[in-house]
């Protein structure tokens, strides 16, 4: 254990030492009253009288002489003119060539120092350079102008080689302002080199600058002197005197400077330096006191304790000092190394008696005693951060207590009476703590101490507070397996015993690591942790820890009693073994479109297939085009399923299957590169699915699955196909911008189907998911590719040939080629080779706009926009009136069925802003008699249409009617139609596919409604951040949810609406969401407030790293808050728990290091108005409120004390002679006062 000093010895005596021998009694007790008052210092000594001095007649010319002393302020930006004569111009020729280099140089030195730089020609071809900037820029400039646009001269000058170090100056800088103020270079002999010659380069003028400076300088030093003397070190206490008092005056007097090698360092040398005179002279002087020193003083030896010598000595030496202020005597103490005792005092002998005592009385004024206290006890004998010292201390301030970590005593130093005090109550502790207090040590493997400890301490702490005890278990860089325990007897005894047992069952403790695939690791932990829980509630004793998932680790530890450690492990093997087997997959092909029917209502075909096969069967979300749904599971299992899910959609629709049987050597051919050839084959009719068996099978035959025209459709182009790759197949690639790839094709094909037809070639374009997007395959006979491609060639040729051409268009109609950022125009390059169209600028009133590209685009594009401005021409703008309350099903999911209607009408449609119901209620005109302003209302038809219901269309007039009569059929409505119950079933078909047929048909039953009933507390949860949740599921299940407005009254209700099969399952999707949240907790723990910033972070930094690491909410208290230490916790109770543990934890961290901050402030506040008993140093454990509140700054015998004392009268002319007296005005450089 470290020592605790509450008064180091250092300050002690030094406070000690600042006492005369009589304060020294009487500094224990504190000031009296009347001393304190003494200290306060007086009126006058507070604010002395300003000097009097007679008044001048001439009051104006002081004060202007005054402020013309005041030294004007000066530019930080100076310039300077440098000339440099034609013979020493480095550039001389006046050409390009040369003019470019001295730029060139300018340059350089301008983006070096900083400054600027302008250069001229005179009339005599001298050069003239202005230089601007700081001063330091300024001079950098002048010395690299020199160097570089000057030619260079170079020059020696020779002074004593001990005159170069006062040239280079302190770190160089001498030498650098010489060379910065001269504008040269000087060169300096090495110290090793022998030569005194500097070597100075630059311009004329420099170098007779630089070489006056450095003789100067040179000369300066041979004015100095330097002398050394040996004086006997014992007398140099007399030359320096107490505190260096003697030594000081002497250099005052001599104006030289002494050097006397301090006490500790064992010279005899005094060195003295300055002017010769002055040297003389402090030399003269130090030799009579020497001598006189010599000649009258004797010594006396004498003996005193080693441990005493350093009381003798004082902080810092000032006991000795003070002794040879008042005494005149010298003490000589033997050093800290030597063993020696004796003391030599050094003086006049009718001094060395009264020196002599003081030596004896500082020596014995002090004392050190020891207390035997065994080492465990010493910290609860300091008590908690030194409270129980504290006591101590305060009482006796001038005792120095100090511990020893490893030795059972306690040592005391001090005054005699107070040691005596306070070793009598320091064992009076250790005999109360030995009567009531017991140990006792353990010894436990350190690799188990952390585990006793337990995760936050959570162990140790528990044993601790229920056994009342103290536990100290070692860090683990001592590498020690000794735990010791503390407290009272029996306490120790069951903690020691509960210890025991834990290291005990530790040791019989295994740990295993199991080798488990990370994608199995989401299977074992099942479904909110239900499948891990009955493993471990199977085997209780065994701690399993998964990785985390960011690790991207397979190991899994196990950790408990060896033979259930076992026992899990062979289990969970077990388990792994069961899902590779069941983790076989395979993807089925099913048209989109009966996706949904495959998912039955409410998922209830997809959950009876998965339930009665054990399969896991992943659908492909909604907005997504793949028609894959995955099936995985074991392989009969999964085949099962296969077979289930394609009767079904057999049933729903005209889909038929049908093999074909092609040699299996032909199947790569036909698929073609990365499956190019089978997919254009697949698109091309109709999206059939065809279904090659696996590579090196041997199998020939070939699936085709889809409706029944398009499957024989697609079995005569693989038939066709294969009997060309058996006759005489040939293929040939050609290259082309992608962009001209949408006209090879054509509007709907129609280009490329005339080269297909005409040579009877396939022709393959690339996908948006090939790497080469310019490639185009020609697949067919010989004859026909060679055509096809001769074809192809042609037209690519003619695309590269570009051509300009212009058209004119209305100006009017511009706006709505170049809006939306040119949409327009960017469709018109999409679809016709990259055609470039530029209109006029929008100022200008020009209708001419020019047209640029493959000269068939160019004229395939004017023609397009030709029909686009009849269109325009055309245009008419028509309302049609549907209630508000049918726009959201009209406009479909994400406003599909109106994009929808505006392609295929080539219309533009606008729906009006929704109707606030409160401001349509607010807005309600109220029901007047009369007239208003004289003038009558205007009556509002109560049959006119309301504005938020009326949508409006732009377009040709018959392309608004078509569009309106689609609006309108878009409006759901309810007819009821009487079928004969015995009909129903028919109707409805079997397992309902009749009934769904008709409803995907005909879109019907598309508003089905329902409602949920959610806390208005997890609404922000269901919809998530930024909408991503609600958005998902809206998307997954083709609905629209509404949530309630602020102003409703039903704040708890949420909508859904679309297909009833949809809508409940959009409900069930939301009601897990609840479901998880109602199962989360919420806890309020107290963390001190100081450390919340902490735990906070930077930006939130910290709290999001808690937050995503345990998955929880944290809120911390707002400013204000009735309880700033109050902090929730929300999220699952596992979860929870660890992340209170967290917080906890780096509560204990960061607390202690707030009152180590706390504790360090306290020591640096200022100390109060009194002044302690003691002076510097005995009151550490003192508190704030013993110093009492601060009274201000006081002082003593100030005008308002006296009572006597009246008033200045300011009339008299005698207090105050010049008030009423004419006055001359002051002049001021800052001009005349305004008043």
């Amino acid at each position: 254990m470290s020592s605790v000093a509450v008064l180091t010895q250092e300050s002690f005596n030094e406070h000690r030492s600042g006492l005369l021998p009589e304060q020294s009694g009487a500094a224990v007790a504190g000031p009296s009253g009347k001393e304190e008052e003494d200290a306060l210092p007086t009126y006058k000594d507070a604010f002395p009288p300003l000097p009097e001095r007679a008044a001048t007649p001439d009051g104006t010319q002081e004060t202007a002489n005054a402020w013309t002393k005041i030294r004007p302020l000066k530019s930080s930006i100076i310039t300077q003119v440098f000339h440099v004569p034609l013979e020493e111009r480095k550039y001389k020729d006046i050409n390009q060539f040369g003019e470019g280099d001295q730029a060139k140089v300018c340059v350089d030195i301008m983006h070096k120092t900083g400054a600027h730089l302008e250069l001229s020609l005179a009339k005599d071809q001298g050069l003239s350079i202005m230089v601007s900037g700081k001063l330091d820029a300024v001079m950098k400039a002048r010395k690299e102008i020199v160097s570089r646009l000057q030619t260079q001269a170079s020059a020696t000058v020779a002074i004593p080689k001990e005159h170069h170090r006062f040239v280079i100056g302190k770190n160089g800088e001498k030498l650098q302002e010489l060379e910065l103020k001269t504008a040269t270079k000087i060169q300096i002999p090495r110290p090793d080199d022998p030569s005194n010659q500097i070597k100075i380069s630059g311009t004329k003028e420099g170098l007779e600058k630089a070489k006056h400076e450095i003789l100067l300088i040179s000369a300066e030093q041979d004015k100095r002197a330097v002398e050394r003397v040996n004086i006997d070190k014992v007398y140099h206490p007399f030359i320096t005197g107490a505190f260096n008092k003697m030594v000081s005056e002497m250099a005052q007097d001599t104006g030289a400077r002494i050097n006397v090698p301090p006490p500790s360092v064992n010279k005899t040398e005094i060195v003295i330096t300055g002017e010769k005179e002055q040297v003389a002279l402090a030399v003269a002087m130090i030799k009579k006191v020497y001598e006189e020193k010599k000649k009258n003083t004797t010594t006396i030896a004498v003996e005193v304790k080693k441990s005493q010598h350093k009381y003798v000595v004082g902080p810092k030496g000032n006991t000795l000092q003070e002794i040879l202020d008042r005494t005149g005597v010298s003490v000589e103490i033997p050093p800290s190394d030597s063993s020696s005792e004796t003391v030599i005092l050094r003086g006049e002998p009718d001094r060395l008696g009264q020196a002599l005592t003081e030596v004896y009385a500082k020596a014995n004024s002090y004392t050190v005693s020891s207390v035997s206290a065994p080492s465990w006890l010493h910290r609860f004998i300091i008590g908690k951060k030194g409270q129980n010292l504290a006591k101590i201390t305060q009482q006796m301030p001038k005792v120095h207590i100090e511990f020893t970590e490893g030795e059972d005593k306690i040592t005391l130093e001090g005054p005699t009476k107070d040691v005596q005090m306070v070793q009598s109550q320091i064992e009076a502790i250790v005999i109360d703590l030995v009567s009531r207090m017991d140990y006792a040590e353990i010894t436990v493997d350190p690799k188990f101490h952390r585990h006793l400890i337990g995760k936050g301490g959570v162990n140790i702490n528990r044993i601790k507070e229920m056994h009342k005890v103290t536990v100290r278990i070692p860090p683990d860089n001592e590498k020690s397996n000794l735990i010791r325990i503390e407290g009272d007897p029996q306490g120790v005894q069951e903690a020691k015993k509960e210890l025991l047992e834990l290291a005990s069952r530790m040791e019989n403790e295994r740990t295993k690591d199991l080798i488990i695939e990370q994608r199995f690791h989401r299977a074992i932990i099942g479904q909110k942790g239900e499948k891990i829980k009955e493993v471990r509630d199977k085997f209780p004793e065994v701690i399993i820890n998964f990785p985390d998932p960011a690790h991207k680790s397979d190991i899994v530890q196990l950790r408990g009693p060896r033979n259930e450690v076992e026992k899990c492990s062979k289990f969970m093997q077990k388990m792994v073994a069961e899902m590779v087997e069941n983790s076989f997959s395979v993807s089925v092909p099913i048209f989109k479109q009966f996706h949904r029917n495959i998912i039955g209502k409410g998922g209830s075909n997809i959950k009876k297939i998965r339930e009665e096969t054990n399969t896991k069967i992943d659908l492909p979300a909604e907005n997504s085009n793949s028609e894959m749904i995955v099936i995985t599971g074991k392989k009969v299992n999964c085949e099962a399923a296969r077979n289930r899910i394609l009767a079904i959609q057999k049933e729903l629709a005209n889909i038929t299957e049908m093999d074909v049987s092609i040699p299996s050597k032909l199947h790569n051919s036909l698929i073609g590169s990365k499956g190019r050839l089978v997919r254009s084959i697949m698109e091309e009719c109709g999206g059939v699915h065809i279904h090659f068996p696996n590579e090196g099978s041997g199998v020939d035959k070939v699936t085709i699955r889809g409706p029944v025209e398009e499957v024989e459709k697609a079995k005569q182009q693989l038939l066709a196909l294969a009997e060309e790759k058996q006759t005489k197949s040939h293929t040939a690639e050609l290259h082309a911008k992608p962009e001209y790839h949408k006209f090879l094709i054509g509007k709907g094909g129609g280009n490329i189907r005339k080269v297909r037809d005409s040579t009877g070639a396939r022709i393959i374009f690339p996908t948006p998911e090939d790497k080469d997007q310019e490639l185009i395959t020609v697949v067919g006979t010989e004859e026909a590719v060679r055509e096809a491609q001769k074809e192809l060639e042609e037209l690519i040729k003619s695309l590269d040939n570009i051509v300009e051409d212009t058209m004119n268009v209305d100006p009017k109609h511009h706006r709505y080629f170049v809006a939306r950022r040119g949409q327009v125009l960017r469709d018109l390059a999409d679809e016709y080779g990259g055609v470039m169209v530029s209109f006029p600028r929008t100022a200008s009133q020009s209708d001419k706009v020019s047209l640029k590209g493959a000269k068939e685009c160019v004229e395939a594009a004017k023609k397009r926009m030709q029909e686009m401005i009849e269109d325009l021409d055309a245009q008419v703008t028509m309302e049609c009136v549907i209630p508000q309350k049918f726009h959201r099903s009209i406009m479909g999911p994400k406003g599909s069925r109106i994009q929808q209607i505006t392609r295929d009408h080539n219309v533009q449609i606008k729906f009006p802003e929704r109707e606030d119901p409160q401001a349509a209620h607010s807005e309600a005109p109220a029901q007047e008699n009369g007239e208003a302003n004289g003038e009558l209302k205007e009556s509002v038809d109560p049959e006119a249409p309301k504005r938020c219901d009326v949508i409006v269309i732009s377009g040709r007039k018959e392309r608004c009617e078509a569009a309106i009569e689609a609006l309108k059929a878009l409006v759901p409505v309810t007819i009821e139609v009487d079928v004969p119950f015995e009909l129903h079933r028919y109707i409805i078909g079997q397992k309902g596919s009749g009934i769904r047929k008709m409803m995907d048909e005909f879109e019907a039953l598309r508003s089905f409604k329902l409602t949920i009933t959610v806390d208005p507390k997890y609404h922000p949860k269901i919809i998530g951040r930024k909408g991503a949740i609600i958005t998902n599921i809206r998307t997954e299940h083709d609905v629209n949810i509404q949530f309630p407005e602020k102003n409703d009254e039903n704040q708890d209700q949420i909508t859904i609406t679309g297909y009833e099969h949809k809508a409940i399952a959009a409900r069930d999707a939301i009601q897990a969401i609840v479901d998880e949240l109602e199962e989360m907790v919420s806890e309020d723990i107290t963390l001190d407030s100081r450390v919340h910033a902490r735990i906070i972070g930077a930006r939130g930094k910290g709290i999001r790293k808690i937050m995503d690491e345990f998955k929880v909410d944290l809120r911390f208290p707002q400013s204000g808050a009735a309880d700033p230490n109050l902090v929730t916790v929300i999220g699952r109770p596992e979860h929870v728990d660890e992340a209170i543990d967290h917080l906890l934890n780096l509560e204990e961290e960061y607390m202690a290091d707030v009152a180590e901050n706390e504790a360090k402030m306290a020591h640096m506040r200022p100390s109060g108005g009194s002044v302690a008993a003691g002076g510097g140093g005995g009151g550490g454990g003192a508190s704030d409120e013993g110093r009492g509140p601060s009274k201000g700054f006081v002082v003593r015998e100030a005008p308002w004390a006296n009572p006597n004392e009246k008033a200045p009268d300011m009339s008299s002319s005698e207090d105050f002679p010049s008030f009423g007296a004419p006055v001359p005005t002051k002049t001021s450089p800052w001009g005349p006062k305004r008043f």
